[in-house]
C-alpha cells in the first residue's frame, strides 16, 4: 500500500478529548443528541442560550457537565454526581413501596406552585445554580410531599432538565454513532439498526488482518464499523457503482488515526472487475487450448480500456449532520480515510481475493450487485447484505440457489428491545423500533461456471 503523506496528529489518549477531535454530546439523557467537533471556537446551543465547548477541550470521555450560572454569561461546568445520596434513595424507594401514598388526590390546577416566574429570573441575576432553583421550586409546591416518591422523582428530573439541564460527554464509536443516526436520522443510514450493524459484522467474519470488501451506500457507517474492527491490520476497499464515490463522512467522527484512515481505500466496481477478468483469462489460457489466446487478448484490451473511471475530488462528500447542530473550528482537521487504492493493493486483491463481503445498498438492487460482486471473494468467503426490506433479499437468495454460487445462505431478521432498568420500575421500554432490517449471509462456493 502507498504511504500517505503524514499529518501532524498529536498523539493523545484515545480515551480523552483533544482539539479536533469529535465527540458525541448527549444531553439530557438522550433527549437530543449532537455531534460537534471540539475547539476553541466551538459551541452548543441549549434552548436559546449558546455555549463554548472548550471547557469539554482534555476531559475523559464519560464526563458529565451541567449548565451554571456565570457573572457574565452561563457556561458549562464538570459535574459530579454523589452516588452515596443516589444509592439512599434507591434504598428508600424500596422501603416505601409498603406505604399506601398514591396521587389519586392531587388535582392538577396550575396553583400547587407558589414561586412564579419573575421569582426565579431573580434567582438567575442574584447568581442562583440551577439545582438551586429546582430545590427552591420543590419547596415551594404544595403537592410534593403528597406524591410518591416515583413521581417525586419524576417531578425533580423533569425540572432538573428544564433549569439545569446535563450534557454527557460521549466517545464516538460504531454503537453511539449507529444509535444517534437511528434515534434522529434513520433514514440517512438505511435504516441500520445497532443490532442489525452488528450482526452484519459478525456474519461477514470480519477479523483482524482481513480483506474487506464493503459496498456503502450508508453514509460511510459500514466502512468505520469495519474498519474500528480491523484496529489498523487488513484493508477495507470502499467500493462504488460509476465514477462517483458514495459519501462517507460518518467516518471522520470515528476520530480514526493514520495508521488506521491509511487502510481504508476506495476502488470502484469497473475497477475491480476489470482486475477480475484479467485474472480469469490468464486461467483460462492454462486450461483452455491456444485458439483462445486471440479472444483473450480482445477482452483483456477491453477491460483495460474501462479501468481509467473518473473520480470525483476528495471533498465531494455530503455534510450529514444539520449546521444548526454542529459547530467547529475551520483550523481543525482530521485524518482523512477512502484515499483511491494504489496498484500495489489492488494487486494484491487480485491475487489472493477478498476474505469476506458487506453490501449495505438499500437503494439498489441486491441480485445486480452481488452478482458482479461475489466472484471477487476468495472461495469460502463468507458475505452479508443489508437491506430494509425482505423482498430483494429473498430475491437475491433465489438467484443464489440457482446459479450455485453460494452455500450456507441464511435470511435473518435481527429483532431488539430495550428495557428500563430502575428500582422496582423494571420493564421494556413503551415505544421501541418495528423493524431493523434483513440480512442475507452466505459462503462463496466453487462452480465450474466460476471461471467461465
Amino acid at each position: 500500500m502507498s504511504e500517505n503523506k503524514s499529518e501532524s496528529v498529536p498523539t493523545v489518549n484515545p480515551r480523552v478529548t483533544w482539539e479536533g477531535c469529535s465527540v458525541l454530546l448527549d444531553i439530557n439523557d438522550g433527549d437530543r443528541l449532537v455531534f460537534a467537533r471540539l475547539s476553541a471556537g466551538s459551541t452548543l446551543k441549549i434552548g436559546n442560550k449558546t455555549f463554548s465547548l472548550q471547557p469539554l477541550i482534555g476531559c475523559p470521555f464519560g464526563s458529565l457537565f451541567q449548565v451554571e450560572s456565570g457573572k457574565e454569561k452561563p457556561y458549562l461546568s464538570r459535574f459530579i454526581p454523589p452516588t452515596e445520596e443516589n444509592n439512599v434513595q434507591d434504598e428508600g424507594g424500596c422501603e416505601l413501596q409498603e406505604e399506601s401514598r398514591d396521587n389519586r388526590a392531587i388535582i392538577d390546577n396550575n396553583q400547587a406552585q407558589s414561586l412564579t416566574g419573575d421569582d426565579i429570573d431573580a434567582m438567575r441575576r442574584q447568581g442562583a445554580t440551577g439545582n438551586e432553583i429546582v430545590e427552591a421550586l420543590i419547596a415551594n409546591s404544595a403537592t410534593f410531599d403528597k406524591k410518591t416518591q416515583f413521581s417525586q422523582e419524576k417531578y425533580r428530573l423533569k425540572k432538573q432538565k428544564k433549569y439545569a439541564p446535563r450534557v454527557l460527554l460521549r466517545r464516538p464509536f460504531s454503537r453511539s454513532i449507529c444509535e444517534a443516526y437511528f434515534k434522529k436520522y434513520p433514514a440517512r443510514i438505511g435504516f441500520l439498526r445497532v443490532d442489525a450493524l452488528s450482526l452484519l459484522l459478525s456474519m461477514a467474519n470480519v477479523t483482524a488482518n482481513s480483506d474487506v470488501l464493503v459496498l456503502d451506500m450508508v453514509g460511510g457507517l459500514v466502512t468505520g464499523a469495519v474498519a474500528e474492527r480491523l484496529g489498523g491490520s487488513g484493508s477495507v476497499c470502499n467500493t462504488y457503482l460509476g465514477g462517483t464515490p458514495y459519501p462517507m463522512e460518518i467516518i471522520r467522527m470515528f476520530n480514526f488515526n493514520n495508521e488506521i484512515c491509511k487502510r481504508v481505500l476506495r476502488c470502484s466496481v469497473n475497477d475491480l472487475c476489470a482486475v477480475q477478468n484479467e485474472t480469469s483469462e490468464q486461467v483460462c489460457q492454462h486450461e483452455y487450448v491456444c485458439t483462445m489466446e486471440s479472444q483473450s487478448d480482445e477482452k483483456t484490451s477491453l477491460s483495460v480500456s474501462t479501468e481509467e473511471v473518473h473520480l470525483s475530488s476528495k471533498n465531494g462528500v455530503s455534510d450529514l449532520v444539520p449546521e444548526n447542530e454542529l459547530s467547529m473550528g475551520k483550523t481543525c482537521k482530521a485524518p482523512k480515510a477512502g484515499e483511491k487504492a494504489p496498484k500495489e493493493a489492488i494487486q494484491s486483491w487480485k491475487e489472493n481475493g477478498f476474505s469476506s463481503l458487506i453490501i449495505a445498498a438499500p437503494e439498489q438492487d441486491a441480485w445486480i450487485l452481488v452478482k458482479d460482486l461475489l466472484p471477487l471473494l476468495t472461495y469460502s468467503a463468507p458475505f452479508a447484505i443489508y437491506h430494509q426490506y425482505l423482498q430483494p433479499l429473498a430475491t437475491c437468495m433465489h438467484n443464489l440457489q440457482l446459479e450455485k454460487m453460494a452455500i450456507g445462505l441464511q435470511l435473518s431478521e435481527p429483532w431488539l428491545r430495550e428495557y428500563q432498568v430502575l428500582p422496582s420500575r423494571t420493564h421494556p421500554c413503551m415505544q421501541m423500533s418495528g423493524s431493523g432490517g434483513y440480512i442475507l449471509s452466505g459462503t462463496r462456493a466453487y462452480s465450474n461456471t466460476s471461471q467461465s
